[in-house]
Order: structure tokens, then sequence, then C-alpha cells
């Protein structure tokens, strides 16, 4: 069991969201399906009694302007503190773009519920949690986002944003003697 998972995240039901993107997937990819459903069983493994399962959205695409109800409603629920752990096989099933990825984010760490997928149980009021969750959070800009453990993506970086942080990644003074002014200024207000 994970030190992340309180009494109190126990004592609310889980949901396994379960999404595949199109039909050919809902009845090719079976083995995809099973191993989404059987995030009941590490959830019973990692102590909920209570386990619904949300597979409203299967055969509908997260990507566009495509209505997912199953997505809604879960996140509803959390929104109003029923639910101690949303789960999913790969968290990069929950949403396809950043708005609804962000905002699932957000309100797990509001209400206290924690993010579970395969390998790792995600708490977002944790800071290193969300560090990891941002890092696997969907590409809005990519049609092609997948987390790490999907495939292997390169991550692009803007040239002006290199450019941007070019002098501070070449600079090896003390950051306050990059101010205006630089530290001397301000020891010397300290003095006085």
């Amino acid at each position: 069991m994970s030190d992340k998972i309180k009494p109190q995240h126990l004592a609310r039901k889980a949901i396994v969201y379960v999404r595949q993107s199109s039909a050919h997937q809902v009845h090719h990819n079976l083995e995809s399906q099973r191993l989404q459903y059987a995030m009941q069983d590490r959830l019973q493994q990692l102590g909920w009694r209570e386990i619904d399962v949300v597979d409203d959205d299967l055969g509908r695409s997260a990507a566009g302007l495509v209505t997912r109800a199953g997505f809604a409603r879960m996140v509803a629920e959390v929104c109003v503190g029923q639910v101690g752990a949303v789960a999913a096989r790969e968290v990069s099933r929950f949403a396809r773009n950043s708005r609804e990825w962000q905002q699932l984010v957000e309100v797990c760490r509001v209400v206290d519920t924690v993010l579970i997928d395969f390998d790792t149980v995600y708490s977002p009021r944790h800071s290193n949690d969300r560090l990891l969750l941002g890092l696997n959070r969907p590409d809005s800009n990519s049609t092609s986002y997948s987390s790490s453990r999907r495939s292997a993506n390169s991550v692009e970086i803007p040239p002006r944003v290199i450019a941007a942080f070019r002098p501070s990644l070449t600079s090896y003074g003390r950051p306050c003697d990059r101010l205006p002014g630089g530290a001397s200024s301000t020891n010397d207000d300290f003095g006085q």
C-alpha cells in the first residue's frame, strides 16, 4: 500500500475510468480493454471496497469537441467529494488536452483525491507528484500525445524559449548579481 493513500481516501469510493478512442479499438484491442478493467483489482489490493467503473466513453475520442459523458460524470463526482481515487491503466487515458487534464488534477488537489495508474499513486497535494502529473499531461498541440510509457516522443523546445534562458544557462554568478543594481545595493540598504 502507498503511504499517499490515507483512511479518508479509502472511506470514499474509487472510480476506474475506461476509454478507447474509436469503435475499431473497442472491437479489436480487447487486451487493452481487459487491462483497463483490471485496474479494479489494483484498487482492491490498495484497500478500496467500493469501486465504480466509468466506461461510458468507450469508442469516443478525447480529441476535439467530442462530449465525453463519462469523463464529465467522473469529474462531477470528484468535485462533490464522493471519490477518494480515480484510476486508469495510464494517467494519459483521462484526458487528451491540457485544459481537461489540468481541470482534473486541480479538482483532485482541492478535494484530496489521489490519481492512480498501473505503476504509481499520485497525490496532487504533493508538489513532486504535481510535477510528475504535469510531465504526463496531454499536449493539446500534438495529435500524437502519449505518456512516456506509451511511446518515446521527443520534447521540442521552441527557439525563443531557449534564447530566453540562454543567459541564465551560461552565467554561473549568484542570481541576485544578475538583478539590476546587483546584490551590493540591496545589502547596503540592510546595513543602514
